[in-house]
């Protein structure tokens, strides 16, 4: 089975046409309400923006809210200075970028702060709105950039075990069913999926012989029910529901209602023009992948076929 570049690229526009841009989150602190209401205008166009009146309530906030991507905050507030806040953010949320706000020269706090990396920028009181508001769009810029670069090592970690795995199974597994569940809980884990099942095929049908993975420990197995399964065995081609509820040939079918399935993604494993398997990955909310997810999907199917190939015909010596 291969793939082209524009079957590729219609599979991904599918899978990314319910990603919706966000709005950042943005956290200020100021004790003085004036400032506070006026923080909270000048960037609630372009942010989600929190509010906190001191840096204890501050913390609260972002323990209920998590992270965010930028926090602005007053230097001088009762008891507790913008700088010993912002350095009790740093341990959990090492990304944020933090601007504190003074009207006074508190030299040595600031320097402190900058030099150990707690905080980005400071801008001094009374503050220019055009000055400030480009100072924390450059800073959105670089968490933005901060959080790619550590989604990308992340991936990148994440792809070379997933292919590890694979390679290992094939070496150490005792026989052709026991390979099933541990490649199909890497996949499952890999692609953050709420079940996956991996399926053997003889003669373009469905046999017993399979491995399953959820995170809550149960799924049901309806493959030998769906159409997205028979048109992948058919085609041997990947197929994909994102969004099943508003699917008009699926949003009817019993077993995607009964599980709560709401994004299915089907791929056949192949060798030599002949199916060996299907592999099905099933969320429970409308699905999203990259254009990188899927060619490492492309690739890792060809691996497992490999892997059942090489299982099949060779038995490790006890």
């Amino acid at each position: 089975m291969e793939y082209t570049v524009p079957e590729l690229d219609t599979i991904s526009r599918q899978l990314m046409s319910l990603e919706r841009p966000k709005k950042a989150k943005m956290l200020v602190v100021d004790d003085e309400p004036d400032n506070l209401d006026l923080l909270y205008r000048t960037f609630r166009r372009d942010f989600q923006v929190l509010k906190a009146e001191s840096g204890v309530r501050a913390l609260e906030v972002l323990a209920s809210e998590g992270e965010v991507a930028v926090i602005i905050s007053d230097q001088r507030m009762p008891e507790m200075k913008g700088t010993e806040f912002l350095s009790r953010t740093v341990p959990q949320f090492p990304d944020t970028m933090r601007i504190i706000l003074t009207g006074f020269t508190d030299v040595e706090d600031l320097v402190e702060a900058i030099n150990s990396g707690q905080v980005y920028k400071y801008i001094t009181k009374p503050w220019d709105p055009n000055e400030l508001k480009a100072v924390v769009q450059r800073a959105a810029e670089t968490y933005e950039l901060l959080k790619q670069r550590t989604e990308e090592l992340r991936r990148s970690q994440a792809q070379t075990a997933l292919l590890s795995t694979i390679v290992g199974v094939a070496q150490e597994s005792a026989g052709l069913d026991a390979c099933l569940e541990p490649l199909a809980m890497a996949f499952g884990k890999n692609f953050q999926a709420d079940g996956a099942i991996l399926q053997l095929v003889e003669g373009n049908a469905l046999v017993a012989a399979q491995g399953r993975f959820s995170p809550s420990g149960a799924i049901d197995n309806w493959l030998d029910k769906d159409p997205l399964v028979q048109e992948a065995l058919a085609s041997q081609k990947m197929q994909v529901a994102v969004n099943v509820p508003v699917d008009s040939t699926l949003s009817g079918v019993e077993h995607y209602t009964a599980s709560g399935v709401q994004a299915h993604l089907v791929i056949p494993v192949t060798y030599r023009g002949e199916s060996l398997a299907v592999l099905s990955l099933q969320w429970k909310q409308p699905c999203t992948l990259r254009e990188d997810e899927l060619m490492l999907l492309h690739l890792s199917a060809q691996q497992v076929a490999l892997a059942l190939t090489c299982t099949r015909y060779y038995r490790p010596v006890a």
